[in-house]
């Protein structure tokens, strides 16, 4: 007698709209994985090969003066100076690209100052582009706070100078 009562249970409620919905739920099976917002999806790009260390190589426009006699050479050299900057070339008979050093005083500010006058001073050096030889840029007091366009103006008066354009 309680099957036909069941049936009647069922039908009354299919005739509601109502659904059964078993009382067991499924096994609990593993979770979806989201991968997170910020993760890389890609893993590292080849990790056979470790980074490179040291600095990178030059890329042909500017080099550096490492050497103690350049330094020594260019205390003789001819020199031009523009506001806060004192620029110095050496023709030393090698091919380019241009050597470049510079000294910047403590005086002229902060580290973060100094680092940001020498990124400055390397692009002018960049843009502007040198003879071949060894170029040694000195900076006094005053040049940290200087524009980039009064930067320029010091360097390409100074450059046009020893380079003997007008």
């Amino acid at each position: 007698m309680g099957a036909p009562r069941a049936d009647r249970v069922v039908r009354a409620a299919e005739a509601m709209g109502e659904a059964t919905v078993p009382a067991e739920q499924p096994a609990a099976g593993q979770a979806a994985r989201i991968p997170a917002p910020d993760v890389d999806a890609g893993g590292p790009g080849d990790p056979e090969v470790a980074p490179g260390q040291g600095p990178r190589p030059a890329l042909g426009l500017i080099w550096r003066v490492r050497d103690r006699s350049t330094f020594a050479a260019l205390r003789g050299a001819e020199r031009v100076r523009r506001g806060p900057l004192t620029v110095s070339w050496l023709d030393d008979g090698q091919a380019p690209p241009p050597r470049l050093a510079f000294a910047v005083n403590r005086k002229v500010g902060s580290a973060v100052t100094r680092n940001r006058l020498r990124r400055r001073l390397r692009e002018l050096a960049r843009r502007s582009c040198l003879a071949p030889g060894v170029w040694f840029v000195s900076v006094g007091p005053g040049a940290g706070e200087a524009t980039f366009g009064a930067l320029a103006a010091w360097w390409s008066d100074a450059v046009g100078v020893l380079e003997g354009r007008p």
